[in-house]
């Protein structure tokens, strides 16, 4: 071709085919510029010299330096690693053509065409373009499409050293029009940190309308295989990063499941002792002040400890799960912390707390029963004291001895009627025997003092009888001396003693207290009032009676001018006395009437409280066993996506805490009952305890049942399960559970796993079971169902993975220095390793080697990392 023919303008219009014109205009140029040959042979040469220097030798002249073939050769060994045939050392012309053909049949025994643009170049010109556009994508002004133009601004080659090395350069001072600025500026910098020599000058590109595309590419790769180890190492790190990620995240669920366990242990330890202590206390304040502190336990203290328990458990088979699915051991806690011990544990608490609230309130009935009985003790003990006084006195006097037969005959009479008095209270001393000898049996706390006063009581009652005897014996000694007495008197006192003791022993009844539980019983007291108060017309026709015979008396002595100084020898009570005590029977009664009144009063409130508990707890605990079931159902019977049955549960348990309300309502009832001291209720079967414990359970299960789901997301995410995939596994799983509990029994499984494709006999049977059914239950869950499913599909990380990773880190040595792993890792990760990591001792060991291999292989096995 004739270098100086004019070549005829062309004029383009931007179209396709205009481009490829201009791309054949512009190599056509190249090839007729000298400076194109020159800058060719630059770039060549700084390529060729950054592999020589390697070797300790350059070349400066390309026709010069390989035409004896020795250093192109040397060049060949440095590129591919492999060693040459043994050169000529000679210095005749076929020495060198030998040597030089040498290089070339091992050129060509590697497959390279030394003349060629087939497909190969071209695949490898578009890899490394599209390496450059993917690079430098984020970078302003920088739209790399060629390995010419796009390049001519030198912001190409510094977005390339920014993206991996952004404190060798502050791009945002670069300039786009100020080529030559930046393509120096990235051409010293790659010559001095990145070992890249300098191929091209700043002014080989600007100088230029279409630089060198050879040249371009060959300064490109330099800067590839430059920062393709830096890429291999950061892949390396993320893989490591992402293992000791799962590790830390792994051990702070450990650490966390390791304290929550603890301070759980911890508190029923503490519990129990206090709910198994039985020592009653001698109040009734004091023992309802205990019921107060156990209805706290119930409602304040227990509940937070009942969600953390559920937490616990499913903390730990999130845990397990996670380490299930990294490929990890699974999770032993401490002795004594499984989640066995924890359910033994509260299990021991619950077996203390069975019959503490049943003990409390029949304490309370106890200590109850106790103050009315000793109330009864010392108002009888009181009257029967009042009655005695002086009658030990009275019964030793003399005075029969000087008396006059009218005296000795009033003092016989006298002496009978107290006989009769004495007999009349035989019962009320047997009362109160009986009274102190029940409070003995229910252990009153001051039964000494009352065991005491009886024991007075008695022993002065047995005293009364002897004196009584021999004052009988004395007067009827005397009765022969005597011939007359006033039978008037002697009607009188006999008709006003069993008078006297009924108005005693009425007034002794209206003033009795009582202590009732139900209206039947407080009716009952009420119609024996009534009774009583039936009988008062005639004992107040007696009263007129007994008055009348004193009328007769006092007219009978005026009349006859008796000396008896006004008073009745046979008995000390007068008329006044029997008044008075008829007086006081009267104002007892509407007293009594009132008393009852107001305990009818509270006995129906009493029964409107019964009726309000039963009427909410009749609605709430039908509620929580319909909630239980649909709960069961629903675990069953979920239809769409995992997510979707996520949110449905989370609404759905939503909706059970909004019920929490009418629960605090019923226990706000349940208080009211206790404090009225209601002990029965006939108008509903649930207890507060049965509401407590049903609510538990199912705040309880619809956790569990969440937990499972979002467990079950855990699986399919990390296991690639599609969610086709999971609704094939919950039909299948649902079809043959066949009892609906949410568990298969192993035959069911077995008919399972065949309806599925698996041909299997008894071992490989077996030997399944002991995965999906570790803990030998015979019964296979939904989640172990899916883990066991997808266990063969899963793509996880090994050790052998993480091993070759810290190998690239490493450089390829068998071990890895502190300082390389502070350089790759992020700080809080490097510092993990350096602290976990054994000093390696191999024998290419050198002083502050670290031992990855056995770290790697203890990050997937038993081990205390």
């Amino acid at each position: 071709m004739d270098h100086h023919i004019q070549q005829q303008p062309h004029h383009y219009d931007g179209g396709e085919n205009d481009y490829m014109q201009q791309e054949d205009d512009w190599d056509r140029d190249m090839l007729l510029d000298p400076a194109w040959e020159k800058q060719q042979r630059k770039t060549f040469t700084a390529w060729c010299n950054s592999h020589l220097r390697k070797a300790g030798t350059q070349i400066e002249n390309i026709e010069e330096d390989f035409r004896d073939g020795l250093k192109l050769m040397l060049l060949l060994e440095v590129i591919s690693g492999e060693r040459l045939a043994k050169p000529e050392r000679g210095k005749m012309r076929v020495h060198k053509i030998s040597n030089v053909n040498k290089a070339l049949d091992f050129i060509a025994s590697k497959g390279v065409k030394l003349v060629s643009i087939g497909a190969e170049e071209t695949s490898a010109k578009e890899g490394l373009l599209l390496w450059c556009q993917r690079k430098t994508a984020p970078y302003k002004n920088v739209n790399i499409q060629n390995f010419h133009i796009s390049w001519k601004d030198g912001l190409g080659f510094c977005a390339l050293i920014h993206r991996h090395r952004p404190e060798l350069i502050d791009y945002g001072k670069l300039r786009k029009d100020d080529p030559m600025t930046n393509l120096n500026t990235a051409f010293d910098v790659a010559e001095k940190y990145l070992d890249i020599p300098k191929m091209l000058d700043a002014e080989d590109i600007v100088g230029t309308a279409r630089p060198d595309e050879k040249a371009i590419m060959t300064y490109v790769s330099s800067f590839y295989h430059a920062f393709s180890g830096a890429q291999k190492a950061e892949t390396a790190a993320n893989r490591i990063c992402k293992v000791l990620a799962v590790n830390q995240e792994n051990e702070q669920l450990m650490e966390d499941y390791e304290k929550l366990a603890s301070d759980l242990l911890e508190w029923i330890r503490r519990t129990i002792p206090w709910l198994e202590n039985r020592v009653p206390e001698n109040t009734m304040q004091a023992m309802q002040q205990k019921l107060e502190d156990f209805r706290d336990y119930r409602r304040l203290h227990k509940p937070p400890k009942v969600q953390e328990k559920c937490q616990l458990e499913i903390n730990f088979n999130t845990l397990q799960t996670k380490l299930r699915l990294s490929n990890r051991p699974a999770f032993m806690p401490s002795e004594g912390k499984m989640v066995s011990d924890i359910s033994n544990a509260w299990g021991s608490l619950e077996g203390a707390e069975k019959g503490y609230e049943e003990w409390l309130l029949n304490e309370i009935r106890r200590l109850e029963r106790l103050d009315h009985l000793a109330e009864k003790f010392r108002q009888k003990a009181a009257i029967h004291e009042a009655w005695t006084d002086g009658k030990e006195e009275m019964l030793q006097q003399k005075d029969y001895e000087t008396a006059s037969l009218s005296d000795i005959k009033a003092l016989l009479k006298k002496h009978e009627a107290f006989e009769s008095d004495l007999a009349a209270h035989q019962d009320r001393v047997e009362q109160i025997a009986a009274i102190a000898q029940e409070l003995n049996e229910l252990e009153y706390y001051d039964s000494p003092s009352v065991n005491a006063r009886c024991q007075r009581i008695c022993d002065q009652w047995d005293s009364l009888g002897v004196l009584t005897q021999k004052r009988s014996e004395a007067l009827q000694r005397t009765e022969k001396l005597l011939e007359t007495i006033d039978q008037l008197y002697l009607e009188f006192a006999k008709r006003a003693a069993p008078f006297n003791n009924w108005m005693e022993g009425a007034m002794e009844d209206l003033q009795d207290t009582f202590i009732v539980h139900t209206i039947e019983e407080i009716q009952g007291l009420s119609t024996a009032h009534e009774q009583f108060k039936a009988t008062l017309p005639e004992a107040d026709k007696e009263r007129q009676a007994i008055l009348g015979i004193h009328n007769e008396i006092a007219k009978i002595v005026q009349t006859y001018h008796v000396n008896m100084a006004g008073t009745n020898p046979y008995t000390t009570i007068n008329s006044q006395e029997i008044n008075a005590k008829w007086d006081k029977v009267r104002q007892l009664v509407p007293q009594r009437d009132q008393a009852l009144i107001e305990e009818h009063a509270r006995q129906q409130n009493n029964e409107r409280l019964r009726r309000q508990f039963a009427n909410q707890a009749n609605v709430i605990g039908p509620w929580i066993q319909t909630k239980m079931q649909e709960i069961g159902r629903i675990s069953i019977e979920m239809h769409g996506t995992l997510e979707d049955q996520l949110t449905h549960l989370r609404q759905y348990e939503k909706s059970i805490v909004n019920y929490k309300p009418k629960i605090d309502q019923l226990e706000g009832d349940h208080q009211l009952i206790q404090e009225a001291l209601i002990f029965d209720n006939k108008h509903t079967n649930y207890t507060m305890e049965h509401i407590r414990v049903g609510w538990e359970q199912l705040l309880t299960t619809i956790a569990r049942t969440i937990n499972e789901i979002e467990n079950q997301i855990l699986t399919r995410d990390a296991k690639g399960i599609s969610q086709d995939q999971m609704n094939e596994f919950r039909a299948s799983f649902n079809h043959f559970d066949r009892k609906k509990t949410g568990m298969m029994d192993a035959e069911d499984f077995r008919a399972c796993l065949i309806s599925m494709g698996y041909n299997m006999g008894e071992a490989e049977f077996s030997r399944i079971m002991s995965i999906v059914d570790p803990n030998r239950l015979g019964v296979v869950t939904f989640q172990a169902f899916i883990d066991f499913m997808s266990r063969e599909t899963a793509d996880t990380d090994t050790a052998d993975q993480v091993m070759a990773s810290f190998k690239v880190l490493a450089g390829d040595k068998n071990y890895i220095l502190v300082d390389e792993l502070r350089r790759e890792l992020p700080p809080d990760q490097a510092e993990y390793c350096i602290a976990r990591m054994t000093p390696y001792t191999g024998p290419d060991a050198v002083p502050g080697a670290l031992d990855y291999m056995s770290f790697s292989t203890a990050l997937y096995g038993e081990s205390d990392l």
